[in-house]
Formats: structure tokens, sequence, C-alpha cells
């Protein structure tokens, strides 16, 4: 196990600089870059108030979107700098660079309890090479900027990068509360879950869930499965699908999970077709044996999701990643409110995997405090139940003190 937050905070850090990597990793409106949902920063909160409250002097690092290992403004922190600061109630300033001069003269004039954002690490190529030594001489930037590191980018911990693995080999290294919240619940999902255990999967595509669906399907007592990858499973039943999103080369192998799974995994059995991918698009509810050879399914119909709700209502643990339709059209978005109400009526544990699941319980505008847990990360989670080895936090529960 990982030192924690605690463990740190016992030793004391008044007057230490904290290096914290978090996942600030927000949406923005493209026109106005405006933060659409500041979730992922308020999950950030809770380790960052308790340093600054211990006296730390609190370096952030963190990635925004895609930028292609140099600087664009259009992927600048500055808006999660502001947020940040307000949710904070105070002023959290923004380094002009991710290690370099400006965040190096700025870490090293901060006061007790103060806050530094740094630039978007992925503005330096080598966050993200797959060279041990590229990542390794800006780790050593990163990590000349403080005293100790706290991993709290639950969203991040999957990746090889040099802000999330190789700092940790250079810092006295603690999991932040996020990462042990996260933790504890993937853990109650992964070593003996209450019953009965119902996984919900979304999303477009089986090739992305393939490895879960592998992983769980002997765990669980029931699977359903929605969104844009249902049709390559219905595909697989004999249906024709019209022009709805489909796989044809997981097909095979969709064919062999049916088979295997029996009555365990639930597809949908209606959907909301339409003539063309658009809020203003010609919609109907069809039978799944029924879709029109010229439409397309973008959502889960009533009657499967009646369906989904009784297969939900006794379970006592819930896994739920992926939405049902494309909820971010109005037309397709009941499927996903209606399943997600059903996953937080759950008498039991409920988890929302992350990704575009908890995007569409805060779109949707449901009560976030119904759900056990509303995880940050999407492709983390998933990765973790697939019982694959993450690297950023083999290397937190690697006892070494730098």
């Amino acid at each position: 196990m990982a030192r924690s937050l605690d463990d740190l905070l016992a030793e004391g850090v008044s007057g230490r600089r904290v290096l914290v990597r978090a996942d600030l990793n927000v949406p923005l409106d493209k026109q106005t870059r405006a933060i659409t949902d500041d979730g992922r920063i308020r999950a950030s909160l809770p380790t960052l108030q308790a340093l600054r409250e211990a006296g730390a002097r609190v370096v952030v690092a963190a990635h925004l979107g895609r930028p292609k290992g140099a600087p664009d403004p259009q992927y600048s922190l500055a808006p999660v700098a502001a947020r940040l600061g307000e949710l904070l109630g105070a002023e959290v300033p923004l380094a002009a660079d991710v290690a370099g001069d400006d965040a190096v003269a700025r870490a090293g004039a901060l006061g007790d309890g103060d806050v530094l954002l740094l630039e978007n690490v992925r503005f330096e190529a080598a966050e993200t090479s797959k060279d041990d030594a590229e990542r390794g001489a800006l780790a050593d930037r990163l990590a000349a900027l403080a005293d100790v590191y706290v991993d709290d980018a639950f969203g991040a911990v999957h990746r090889k990068h040099a802000s999330v693995y190789d700092v940790a080999l250079r810092l006295p290294h603690v999991a932040g509360r996020l990462v042990a919240a996260e933790l504890e619940v993937l853990t109650r999902l992964t070593t003996d879950p209450e019953r009965p255990y119902v996984v919900v999967l979304g999303g477009s595509k089986v090739s992305d869930k393939l490895a879960v669906i592998e992983a769980l399907l002997p765990k669980v007592d029931r699977l359903l499965v929605g969104g844009g990858m249902c049709f390559t499973f219905l595909a697989a039943q004999g249906h024709g699908v019209g022009t709805s999103l489909l796989e044809a080369d997981q097909v095979d192998t969709c064919r062999r999970l049916l088979a295997e799974a029996g009555e365990r995994i639930v597809l949908p059995v209606d959907v909301v077709a339409a003539s063309a991918f658009s809020a203003d698009a010609e919609t109907s509810v069809v039978e799944v044996d029924a879709i029109p050879g010229d439409r397309m399914g973008l959502d889960v119909g009533p009657r499967t999701v009646e369906a989904f709700g009784r297969e939900l209502a006794d379970a006592r643990t819930v896994f739920w990643n992926g939405p049902m339709g494309v909820f971010e059209l109005a037309p397709f978005q009941a499927g996903t409110r209606g399943v997600a109400e059903a996953v937080a009526a759950v008498d039991g544990l409920s988890v929302v995997g992350g990704g575009d699941s908890a995007a569409a319980v805060r779109q949707l505008g449901l009560d976030e405090s119904a759900y056990g847990h509303i995880s940050t990360g999407g492709g983390a989670s998933l990765e973790y139940l697939e019982g694959r080895e993450l690297p950023g936090l083999t290397v937190l529960a690697d006892r070494g003190e730098g």
C-alpha cells in the first residue's frame, strides 16, 4: 500500500514545498474557453486544502487536453487557475512555464499555505515521451521544485508520464485523498463485491471495452450493454442494425461472449432510431429486430430503460461506465437519464466510472450525491478493473524515499 496524505501530514509539512500532481483536465467551451464542468477541480480540493491548512507551499502540476508537446494557448491552464482560486478562496497564480525559470522563481517565492499552478505539463514533449531519459530529465526539473510529491491525479495513474511516474522515483511520495478514495472503491468492486453485482457498459465501441468485458464477465451477475457498442452485439445475434455504429471485425467476438455468458449479458430491446446524427433528425422508437436499413440507433428506447431498471432493482453493487446514447443531443438523452436514475436508486454501492458517464450525470442535472462514488478517471478505472498494472500506482506502492 502507498503511504497516505495523512502519513505525510503527521510528519509535518509546514514550510515544505509539496508537488501535487492533480487531474484538472476539464472540458472547455471551444469559443469562450469557459470551463463547462469543474468536477475534477472540485475533486482535487480535499488534498489541496489539507496541505494549505498544514502550512505547505503547494506546487500543482496538471495537464489539459492533448497539445503536441509545445506551448499552445488554447490548452493553457489559465481558466483552471482562475477557477481553482475561486474554489480555494485564494489567488492561484499560473507559472508561465512547466518547470522553467518562471516556475522556479515562483515556487521559490511561495509562502506557507500558498498554491502555485504550473503551466500544462503536456507543453513539454518529455512528459509523454516513451524514452526514459527524456522523461527523467523533465522529472528532475519538476522534482527540483519541491521536497515531497503527492499524486492525486487518479485519471492519469494509468500513464507512464514524467509527472505521474518518474517524479515519484525522485521524491518521497504519498497518495493524495482522491487517489486513496478511488482505490478504496475499486478494491471493493474487485474483491468480494456484495451481490447481485451488476455492471452497465455503454459508449461507442466494443473494442474500447473488450478487455474489461472479458475481465468482468466471470465476476458479475449481470452485464447490461447499451450505447453504440450494443449494435455490434445485436448484429452478433443476427439483427440488422441499419446505419448504426458497427464494428464488423468484433461481431464474432461478441457472438462468443454471448455464448459464454448466456443470459447474463442483457441487451436493449428497443432503440431510438434517427435519419441522421443530428438533434433535428426525424426519430422513432423501434424494436431491435426492426431497425430500418436507412436509420441509425442513437439511444436505447423506453422499454430498454424499464428492462435495465428491473435488472438493477435488486443489485447491491453496480459499476456504470459509458452513456446509453448520444446524451449530448436532446432527443437522445432519455436512455442515459433513465439508466443513470436507476443506478442512483440502487440500495448498495453504486459507482459511476468516470469519463462520459460522470459528464452525463452533471450535464443532465442529476444529483451527484445519490451515487456512492463518481470516479474522475474513466480509462484508469477500466484498466484497474481489467487487472492491468497502472504505473502511477505501482510507483506509489514503492515505499522508497526518493
